[in-house]
């Protein structure tokens, strides 16, 4: 069987010895978060149908409007992740608080901790432009037989035992990492199974895209504010082409494929940066360097941030490797 035929279940059952851990456990976990993407899937290609589009009416923990996909997508993770006896806690960009889950038996013996943002670029759904998941996985570092705490939410996302995402697209992908490699398998919708499509997944060295909301422009630091001059020169292989959809997921997974940098600073509006550590930068972050790519807040690397809170913000910086290099070229140059 070529490696373009395999299902992600067999891929899994494959690939197990790469996993730290129970193979058993990673199956299931990635399986129900298989389950709970083809459900999405689903509703989001049928969202200009129905009434499942446009504002909910309700504000999530961040102050933004839910869209009704948005709470749907929410709810149809956490069932299905609940339903699987392998979760102990999830978290999601879409609560104020995250969820503990006991297991049947009523012991607290599931190992891991899911965060998740259900649907990301979501003010894009009634447009019909790509929206994807983003999730995180990590062990419990609590004792098991206890109810999990804050405490195995807020580890650094270096310590992540696998991250990935859904791009619901033209076609719908799973890409995903366990710390060996990035590998992406698309969804054939009539059958309902993932087939490896992108095995070994890498940023190419370098690229000719840039992402980055220009409309902020003004409000960067100077040194980000360098850098995209230096992007629109024309000198060697430049101006490079700017490409910015407004979601993470689409915007990060044509950068990967082609080369390229996705840019979102702190600026004099957004102090601390506006994408989320635990739910966005981390697992984006994992996958980039496990295909050979960078990822940092400008100064630090993404993976070794201590994170204090669930729904902390941070300036997202990542991409291929000689683009990120003169990237921090311009911002060490107003370096304190």
């Amino acid at each position: 069987m070529g490696n373009r035929n395999k299902t992600l279940g067999e891929f899994i059952i494959e690939h197990q010895a790469a996993f730290q851990y129970s193979s058993g456990e990673l199956s299931k976990l990635i399986n129900a978060i298989r389950l709970a993407a083809k459900v999405v899937n689903h509703e989001v290609n049928k969202a200009g149908l129905v009434d499942i589009i446009g504002k909910a009416g309700d504000t999530n923990i961040q102050g933004e409007d839910q869209q009704k996909l948005d709470v749907l997508a929410n709810d149809k993770f956490i069932q299905t992740l609940k339903n699987r006896e392998i979760v102990c806690g999830i978290a999601s960009e879409e609560e104020d608080d995250f969820i503990s889950i006991n297991s049947n038996d009523e012991q607290h013996q599931n190992k891991y901790v899911v965060l998740i943002d259900p649907l990301d670029g979501s003010s894009n759904i009634d447009v019909n432009v790509s929206v994807g998941t983003i999730f995180s996985v990590y062990r419990r570092i609590t004792p098991v037989g206890t109810p999990v705490t804050l405490e195995d939410f807020l580890q650094p996302g270096r310590d992540q035992v696998a991250a990935g995402y859904i791009v619901y697209g033209t076609s719908t992908m799973l890409v995903y990492t366990t710390g060996d490699g990035v590998n992406g398998f698309t969804l054939n919708p009539a059958i309902g199974t993932f087939y490896l499509s992108h095995p070994n997944m890498q940023f190419p060295e370098t690229g000719k895209i840039y992402s980055v909301n220009e409309g902020n422009y003004v409000h960067f630091l100077q040194g980000v504010k360098d850098y995209i001059k230096y992007c629109q020169q024309e000198e060697g292989d430049r101006p490079y082409t700017s490409r910015y959809i407004g979601s993470l997921v689409s915007d990060f997974h044509r950068n990967m494929i082609k080369g390229g940098i996705y840019m979102y600073p702190k600026s004099s509006q957004t102090e601390s940066g506006k994408l989320r550590l635990l739910y966005e930068c981390n697992p984006m972050a994992f996958i980039a360097e496990q295909a050979n790519g960078l990822a940092t807040g400008g100064r630090t690397r993404i993976l070794d941030i201590q994170p204090t809170e669930l729904h902390q913000r941070v300036p997202f910086f990542c991409g291929s490797q000689k683009m990120m290099e003169k990237l921090h070229e311009f911002l060490d140059k107003y370096r304190e």
